[in-house]
């Protein structure tokens, strides 16, 4: 006959809903159950591993109604399922009561417990503040109660409080890292990801794979390729096992920081492929302007056996803007729903307005938005918006921002995209009246922000800042490749993108101060003449930044690699792979 210890040793290996319950039925029927909360507490540790985790809640109140109280174990398992199943009726009532139930069992006191506490209030009650009065009142703490609550803080948007938390740690874990890498990845500050790495190394810490694929996230967002290609390296001379989420990081890395063919490489090695895999292949080739091959790779994944997801079918559309394939487009615009039955997002919609409004279809691409089911957001007005500035549609521009300004009142992007139309057509007067309008209503245009990354160092260059160590030296360089430049192209400044009114001379200053430029005088005189040059930007390049780099690509023979907010653009021997559509 089964004892007590036996149904405990049975219950851990046992994880199938069903099993668990042929198992609880069977104590029930012995009477067993109801004379022990060990049996209780396993069954509930059980459900919690299980797919039906809710099935815990009335075991914890059978073991209430039989008289018995729970041990140190029951708690945390409970709390567990409570929070596995959150859309149960009354999850944050009874996360709360079982809060007040272990105060008044003097259970808090255990580890155990008050970390559980802790992550039922910062995970399913969403209350950090109260998880963080727990932490500071808890008899005990160890890592777990504070890689917890950073975990939460960072992944709330409240990274300055993760890392003070993580500043006060007694002692850290892989855990603790790999919380405050990905938190300053999430909230969009790889350079600061990227210091958090080199102090963990610095400390002789070893990174798990979680805190590798943060890295490699954080390399992506500011083109670090040396140092994306220092954690490559790092994981084949440790013999590291490229698993799928590691195997994809490095493709969306290679991508994001222009080297597309590495990106393939590794896409190629990796022997399993799921659909985020192939999309996030597929958007790299795309965004590099490889839109045919981008979608020759939609279809192999097709014939793979992977069905696409709604992801990569932003993916394949993006590759037919790029590639200019109007009809594809339509196709596999109308397949999402015919073949696999996928709804249409606002993002599908972008996609398919910014490529009939590229390819001079802007009649279409307004009838596409008045009948879209769900109302257009700003980058829907976006893509309109630079089909109307490259065709040169300047009533549909204004048609445009009419729309966009109620969305984004307080954002530059309509407004500047409006006063450069408005300046290549000559409407010089126009222009200057939404520069007065801008003023008025108080918008700025968001500062331009170019990196650089030379020798494993990211270098950062923002619009008229000439704090950088070696200003000296860049703009000396920035006079001679200005006068190169007009020597040798005839260049001319285009002084209609500048935004304020200042004389002349002025403007052509404000030019030279543009970021990208400052990165590229400083990529140059930093690097050796047959590096390529890699400079990511947070905005678009403006048209006088844009026809410059064609012009240093030509003059001083070198392959420059511009990631700007909507694409990449290669400028080699004088043109631009975006074919001066971006």
């Amino acid at each position: 006959m089964v004892g007590v210890a036996g149904y405990v040793e049975l219950l851990s290996r046992c994880g199938e809903a069903r099993a668990i319950a042929r198992i609880q039925a069977a104590l029930v029927t012995s009477g067993r159950l109801r004379r022990s909360a060990e049996l209780h507490d396993a069954l509930i540790r059980a459900l919690s591993r299980s797919a039906r985790p809710h099935l815990a809640r009335p075991l914890y109140a059978h073991l209430l109604r039989a008289g018995l109280l729970p041990t140190p174990h029951t708690l945390p398992s409970l709390l567990k399922s409570i929070a596995l199943s959150p859309a149960a009726p009354g999850a944050a009532v009874l996360a709360l009561a079982v809060h007040a139930h272990a105060v008044k069992l003097g259970l808090e006191r255990f580890l155990l417990v008050s970390n559980a506490l802790i992550r039922v209030h910062a995970g399913l009650l969403g209350r950090l503040d109260d998880g963080l009065l727990l932490l500071r009142t808890a008899a005990a703490v160890d890592a777990a109660s504070f890689n917890t609550l950073i975990t939460a803080y960072a992944r709330a948007g409240r990274v300055a409080d993760a890392r003070k938390l993580f500043d006060e740690m007694p002692a850290r874990n892989a855990v603790s890292w790999s919380a405050m890498v990905n938190g300053y990845v999430q909230a969009g500050d790889g350079m600061e990801a990227l210091e958090m790495f080199a102090r963990m190394q610095a400390e002789g810490v070893c990174p798990d794979d979680t805190v590798l694929v943060g890295v490699l996230a954080a390399c992506a967002q500011h083109g670090a390729l040396e140092q994306g290609k220092w954690v490559h390296g790092y994981l084949k001379a440790n013999g590291t096992r490229i698993t799928l989420f590691l195997g994809t990081a490095l493709v969306d890395m290679y991508a994001k920081c222009g080297e597309v063919q590495l990106a393939m490489d590794v896409f190629e090695t990796m022997k399993d492929k799921n659909v985020l895999a192939w999309t996030t292949m597929i958007k790299g080739l795309a965004i590099h302007g490889r839109g045919s091959e981008a979608l020759a790779l939609f279809l192999q994944m097709e014939s793979s056996g992977v069905r696409p997801d709604d992801i990569a079918f932003i993916g394949a559309l993006c590759a037919c803007t790029h590639a200019g394939l109007v009809d594809k487009g339509r196709e596999l615009f109308d397949s999402m729903v015919m073949k696999y039955g996928i709804k249409p997002k606002i993002e599908h919609y972008g996609c398919m307005v910014d490529l009939l409004a590229r390819n001079g279809l802007l009649d279409e691409a307004k009838e596409m938005i008045q009948k879209m089911p769900m109302k257009p957001d700003a980058l829907i007005w976006g893509a309109l918006m630079a089909g109307c500035r490259f065709h040169k549609n300047v009533e549909l521009a204004e048609y445009v921002v009419k729309h966009w300004i109620l969305l984004e009142p307080d954002k530059s992007g309509a407004y500047v995209l409006l006063a450069n139309i408005y300046a290549a057509s000559g409407r010089h007067n126009s222009a200057r009246k939404i520069r007065h309008l801008m003023r008025e209503k108080g918008v700025d245009k968001t500062p331009g922000c170019s990196t650089v990354e030379i020798k494993g160092i990211i270098h950062q260059f923002i619009v008229g800042d000439l704090s950088h160590p070696h200003i000296k030296d860049i703009l000396t360089k920035w006079h001679e490749i200005d006068s190169r430049i007009r020597l040798e192209e005839g260049y001319i400044p285009d002084k209609k993108e500048v935004l304020v009114d200042i004389e002349e001379e002025e403007k052509e200053d404000a030019l030279r101060r543009h970021s990208e430029k400052l990165a590229i005088a400083f990529a140059l005189i930093s690097t050796s003449d047959n590096m390529p040059i890699r400079i990511v930007k947070n905005l678009r390049v403006c048209h006088d930044c844009h026809h410059v780099t064609k012009l240093i690509s030509k003059v001083y023979g070198r392959e420059i690699i511009v990631r700007d907010r909507t694409r990449f653009h290669l400028f080699k021997d004088g043109s631009c792979s975006c074919k001066d559509y971006w």
